[in-house]
């Protein structure tokens, strides 16, 4: 029986019911479709509505229920199940007869979708910040052995892809820590946001009882209810907002992903690709492909095209539920299955990829990327900063004319182009004293970066979640 067919005296066109199902991809929310079913029906018992031995008898059956699809998921081809909400009141009142069709009294599917999806999202939210704990966590972990090492790991840092300033490997890789962590902080402010309840708000206008929404936002772990019951049955921002902050997550990882592949190049060498993480070429024997890498890319364009999507079906819906709000549903579950699938294994490549640090040490000294720590030894003697800037460039040019480097230029030749530069030049040029150069917080000099490296440590520390919510 359909949960809206007294009304109708044709049966649906064989072809539009099979179409406008929603129970293939939406059964994934049976575990809290289940969880909001227990908290309405306590609520229906609190009324009235329902006595303790009804509340029992649908509590058990829903139990089964969700037994029954996690030991036999065969129990899941249903074909005529309408969607996951058709499928629960079907087979409660399979089990126990005209008492499961009560459970309906005084909601909506409406409010009923809208609350699975709320839970949805902050079940995901929870997994993801599990996972970006991880994986910033790996990241951290090679920041931290490059920056203990003796001297620390140094690396070129880029500006238009041309190399500009030598840097620490593990401020180089900070950057990215600072990238997730802001992700991470993105999706604890979207989990408040999403933590209210929307059971209690009917189809549109509210319950037609008077159901404690309270003490069901709070059986299910929500802050509490949503205010406006029109708001609550049409809002779909917390899933906007959700795959937002993955799509920006995914464009992170993408980034990741992109500087990784080139750094493995051989006109780099900094990294040496894991095997693990890549496939070969069925033409030429000699290649390691950088697949994981290539595939996170592809991935986020994925992620992105989601939340471009949810955009496009919500921007000229009029208030309250439409059925096009179904279509939101597998982009949302695309974009989390997608970012869940890529974040355990970007940590197993980094915590297995190799850096040559021999490699990234020698073209962190090439390049002319002391250039700037030049023109600061000449600012330091007095002379004001364009004029040092122009003295340091024309000392540039004439190094690359002699296919030089700054530091084995004469220094009568530097004198020449200004009387500033003296004997002290050139060791201001050595790589250790370039890095310290940038002594100020957020710069790249040692001591700032074993600071930074002790922050960011304590605040990967807070990022799993703290408790565990009423509904996983």
């Amino acid at each position: 029986m359909k949960m809206w067919s007294g009304r109708f005296r044709q049966p649906l066109d064989p072809e539009f019911e099979k179409w406008q199902r929603s129970f293939p991809y939406d059964q994934r929310l049976l575990p809290f479709e289940l969880a909001a079913s227990r908290a309405h029906a306590n609520a229906l018992e609190h009324a009235g509505v329902l006595t303790s031995k009804e509340l029992s008898e649908i509590v058990k059956a829903l139990a089964e229920i969700g037994q029954r699809a996690e030991s036999a998921p065969e129990f899941l081809n249903d074909p005529e199940a309408e969607d996951v909400h058709h499928f629960v009141e079907k087979h409660l009142a399979a089990r126990i007869g005209a008492t499961g069709y009560k459970l309906h009294t005084g909601r909506s599917r409406n409010e009923q979708i809208a609350t699975d999806l709320r839970l949805f999202v902050r079940y995901s939210i929870d997994t993801l910040q599990d996972l970006l704990g991880d994986w910033v966590e790996s990241m951290l972990a090679r920041a931290e052995a490059a920056g203990s090492a003796s001297p620390p790991w140094a690396m070129p840092a880029y500006t238009h892809l041309q190399p500009a300033e030598p840097v620490l490997v593990a401020h180089w890789l900070l950057a990215y820590v600072e990238m997730f962590l802001r992700d991470a902080g993105r999706l604890a402010d979207c989990r408040r946001r999403t933590n209210l309840c929307p059971l209690g708000s009917g189809a549109v206008a509210g319950a037609t009882l008077s159901l404690n929404r309270q003490g069901m936002a709070a059986e299910l772990g929500f802050d509490g209810p949503t205010a406006n019951s029109i708001d609550a049955t049409s809002d779909r921002d917390f899933a906007l907002e959700f795959v937002d902050v993955l799509a920006l997550l995914a464009l992170h990882l993408s980034r990741w992903a992109e500087e990784m592949i080139l750094f493995s190049t051989a006109a780099y060498g900094f990294v040496e690709l894991p095997e693990a993480y890549s496939t070969g070429s069925s033409a030429m024997p000699q290649k390691k492909n950088p697949d994981l890498l290539e595939l996170v890319r592809g991935k986020a364009a994925r992620v992105m095209g989601c939340a471009s999507t949810l955009r496009t079906l919500i921007k000229g819906l009029p208030l309250a539920y439409n059925k096009d709000l179904q279509e939101t549903q597998e982009p949302l579950f695309d974009a989390s299955d997608a970012v869940l699938g890529m974040l355990p294994l970007v940590t197993g490549f980094m915590n297995t990829v190799e850096f040559n640090h021999v490699r990234m040490n020698q073209a962190a000294q090439t390049g002319f990327m002391n250039a700037w720590a030049a023109a600061a030894y000449l600012v330091e003697r007095g002379v004001p900063s364009r004029l040092a800037h122009e003295a340091v460039g024309k000392a540039v040019a004439l190094a690359v004319e002699r296919g030089s480097d700054l530091q084995k230029l004469p220094l009568a030749d530097l004198q020449a182009i200004h009387a500033r530069f003296d004997a002290g030049f050139h060791s201001c040029l050595e790589l250790t004293e370039v890095l310290a150069l940038h002594d100020v917080a957020g710069g790249t000099a040692p001591r700032h970066v074993k600071r930074a490296l002790q922050n960011a440590r304590e605040r990967v520390a807070g990022l799993r979640p703290t408790k565990e919510p009423a509904i996983r």
